[in-house]
């Protein structure tokens, strides 16, 4: 009923699909998102405490900004890809 996978036969699926490997950005600039995400998220908190006014606001809107583009490329590696780019390979 069930085929068990892993002992030397092939999955009896046909329907598995392939992950593309990159997003859109490459991996220098997902390190250097990364870098800027995390300084302005420590930033933020300090600059609140030490300014009396809020320009501590624009190191928030920065990190929200920076973090959006992170997960926008993860979750384009995730996509599964389409027939096209799979016969492009």
């Amino acid at each position: 009923m069930f085929g068990r996978t892993g002992d030397g036969d092939a999955s009896p699926s046909s329907k598995t699909v392939r992950v593309r490997s990159a997003g859109f950005l490459s991996p220098r600039q997902r390190r250097v998102a990364w870098t800027a995400f995390l300084i302005t998220a420590f930033q933020a908190p300090l600059a609140a405490k030490l300014a009396d006014d809020a320009s501590w606001l624009f190191a928030v809107v920065v990190a929200l900004l920076v973090a959006t583009v992170i997960l926008a490329d993860d979750a384009q590696r995730r996509r599964p890809m389409t027939e096209a780019e799979a016969e492009a390979d």
